[in-house]
């Protein structure tokens, strides 16, 4: 998975994928099962999940398995600060396969509205 510098969600694969140790098709299955975990994960003040939200910058999947997630927040006084990068660690560690997970928030480039999928913007009534 890759970087996200637009305001579509992360990429399922990366070019670097072909370079991985993991078989293709593990890794895909890997990244699909990985969005669909971060997709169970919602901002307690927004009714979408954080995915779909366009918080999550990056996940790049290691050839040990181990995963790393660059992920933001709405807000540097976002409530949820404290327990939602718990909750993307505790959601990406239940797919089968994932190593280690290491969440860590970054504040670059900053979250707008502009980063929502239109599913996430269908879900908050944002047209």
């Amino acid at each position: 998975m890759t970087d996200n510098p637009t305001n579509a969600a992360p990429e399922a694969a990366s070019p670097a994928a072909a370079e991985s140790a993991l078989p293709a098709e593990e890794l895909a299955r890997m990244s699909d099962d990985i969005v669909a975990a971060l997709k169970t994960v919602y901002d307690p003040e927004i009714p979408a999940d954080i995915y779909e939200l366009g918080l999550i910058y990056k996940v790049d999947i290691k050839d040990d398995r181990a995963v790393d997630v660059d992920m933001t927040l709405t807000t540097p006084n976002c409530p949820a600060a404290a327990e939602l990068p718990m909750m993307v660690e505790n959601a990406v560690s239940s797919v089968a396969g994932v190593g280690p997970v290491k969440v860590q928030v970054v504040w670059d480039p900053p979250w707008d509205q502009s980063r929502m999928s239109d599913e996430a913007r269908v879900v908050l009534n944002m047209w």
